[in-house]
């Protein structure tokens, strides 16, 4: 069970540090094209720019499930790529199908990639919401100067 811990908590670790660069590169230009005020924001525009910002954080869940995939792979644990990242994720998703099962000396990391999986997957959801919530305030002054 340690070792689990010990080889599954740096990956989450990494996972942490890979979802904010995640947010800082949907959020960042995000704001920076909202804010500026040089740019009216038609329904197109506001469309594109909530796809961006979902298709980021999307990704940046794909990225997660391809490095937990890659650490099975690694460990030994599945013959190729293709099923170690299928198992990854179901894991990461948290559906939990049970028809491929690690051994038993690295069970334990299937829990722990749901624990990541539903922890990035709020913060790509928090993300999300916060930017349908910025731009719905942002049309709501831009309607309030004119």
């Amino acid at each position: 069970m340690l070792i689990n811990l010990l080889v599954g908590i740096p990956v989450m670790v990494l996972c942490l540090f890979m979802q904010s660069v995640f947010v800082a590169f949907s959020l960042r230009p995000y704001i920076h094209y909202v804010r500026s005020g040089r740019v009216h924001l038609s329904r197109w525009r506001v469309t594109l720019l909530l796809s961006a910002v979902m298709l980021v954080m999307l990704l940046g869940n794909f990225v997660q499930m391809a490095v937990w995939g890659a650490l099975f792979l690694m460990l030994g644990e599945f013959d190729s790529f293709a099923t170690a990242i299928y198992h990854s994720g179901v894991n990461f998703a948290t559906l939990g199908y049970g028809d491929i099962v690690m051994t038993e000396q690295w069970r334990l990391l299937g829990p722990l990639e749901a624990a990541n999986g539903i922890l990035m997957f709020g913060v790509s959801t928090a993300v999300m919401t916060a930017t349908v919530s910025d731009l719905i305030k942002h049309k709501f002054e831009e309607g309030q100067s004119h």
